[in-house]
């Protein structure tokens, strides 16, 4: 139904069919809205030629940083490549550079905005390029959490470990509460640095980043875990249940590595005799729990860089990056393939496209500051003190 439609029967949308169609913003939420102005057409055979111009123009004053998800169009004009943390630490590494263009997601640019100067401006060229995993856990939904650990009790022993996949709000909620920040690749660190510090873990906000974690690398029980459902009164837990678990799991998950499934990785076994199966920890325990190994997006890369000629790989990570590592160790015969067989792709990583990108350095070049993401000075405090803990992590 069309906003004239709904006018003529006297209906208004909700708040969440407007951030759905990308037409309102919500400020503790990652969707953002539609990018002003016009969009070159995607069809323009001048679009790679524009972008070159533009940021040659821009030259020393802009710093593009590319995540490894992103489209290959994209990609081919990014400084440097990396997981979100990487880029954002690559951004506050040259503070000669005026405009910062992050080609992620949402919470990624927050975090780059967190790290780098006052004096430096960063862009997302989309604003609707959100996270929907980041998006499971608000600042509202997260107090609320913390009411019902005080009145269970349990408050005072526990400490909130926060994915990097999550809000500047998170973050901040984070780092007041005494917790720390993790990525994929040192959250068993950040785990076992929390529990010298309290005896539960809250930890936000993809489930299972935090059970695989704690199950696999830890050596706990899928009994000393519990998911918290903010959905739910109370989170769907009792107070009993509270006291006797070791982690409180959001009821969070990545849209992309969620879809991965135990028929997955016995499907390609049956197809390709020999495959290595290796998955990202964002994937279910019982998929993490049958690959024959599991890290970050990092340790992905690196795995297919040491692995020999001649070995089958399947992925269970985000398409872009499976197709680009595919092409890439092709040559040297390695068969890297997709782990499921359903075209999966980060949607809202892929509204990161050329046509954005070209839109705005040729923006910037011409002087006009667009889709600046900047965070507020209390709320960048406070997540600042929960970044600042996980850099100085044992």
């Amino acid at each position: 139904m069309t906003t004239a439609q709904t006018q003529e029967l006297d209906v208004q949308p909700t708040p969440l069919a407007l951030l759905l169609l990308g037409r309102e913003a919500d400020p503790r939420s990652e969707r953002g809205v539609e990018c002003p102005g016009d969009l070159p057409s995607p069809s323009d055979p001048d679009l790679v030629a524009r972008a070159r111009a533009a940021k040659e123009k821009l030259g020393d004053k802009v710093f593009v940083l590319g995540h490894h998800y992103q489209r290959d169009e994209v990609i081919q004009f990014a400084d440097v490549t990396g997981d979100s943390f990487k880029l954002a630490r690559d951004a506050a590494a040259r503070p000669e550079a005026e405009y910062i263009v992050f080609c992620g997601v949402h919470f990624m640019a927050e975090s780059a905005d967190i790290l780098t100067s006052d004096d430096q401006k960063v862009v997302l060229p989309d604003l609707a390029a959100g996270c929907s995993m980041a998006d499971m856990a608000t600042a509202e939904q997260v107090a609320e959490c913390w009411d019902v650990l005080t009145e269970a009790g349990v408050a005072e022993q526990v400490v909130p470990v926060s994915y990097m996949n999550s809000s500047a709000d998170i973050k901040a909620f984070t780092g007041k509460h005494g917790g720390t920040i993790c990525t994929s690749s040192n959250a068993e660190r950040a785990l076992n640095w929390a529990f010298e510090q309290g005896e539960k873990v809250l930890f936000l906000p993809d489930q299972h980043l935090g059970r695989n974690t704690a199950v696999r690398d830890l050596g706990m029980s899928l009994e000393d875990c519990v998911v918290y459902n903010p959905h739910r009164p109370n989170g769907g837990l009792s107070a009993e249940e509270l006291r006797a678990a070791k982690m409180i799991l959001w009821r969070g998950h990545c849209s992309v590595h969620g879809r991965f499934s135990l028929d997955s990785v016995d499907d390609v076994r049956e197809r390709i005799p020999g495959v290595n199966v290796l998955v990202h920890p964002e994937c279910k325990h019982e998929v993490v729990a049958a690959a024959d190994q599991v890290g970050s997006t990092e340790y992905i890369i690196k795995a297919l860089e040491a692995a020999p000629a001649g070995s089958k790989w399947a992925i269970g990570t985000e398409l872009n990056l499976v197709r680009r590592l595919a092409n890439r160790f092709a040559a040297e015969d390695k068969e890297v393939v997709f782990l499921d067989k359903t075209v999966c792709f980060c949607s809202t990583m892929n509204r990161i496209d050329l046509p954005h990108l070209v839109w705005t350095l040729e923006s910037l070049a011409k002087g006009t500051l667009v889709n600046r993401i900047e965070v507020d000075r209390e709320t960048e405090a406070f997540a600042k003190l929960a970044l600042e803990r996980m850099l100085a992590l044992p």
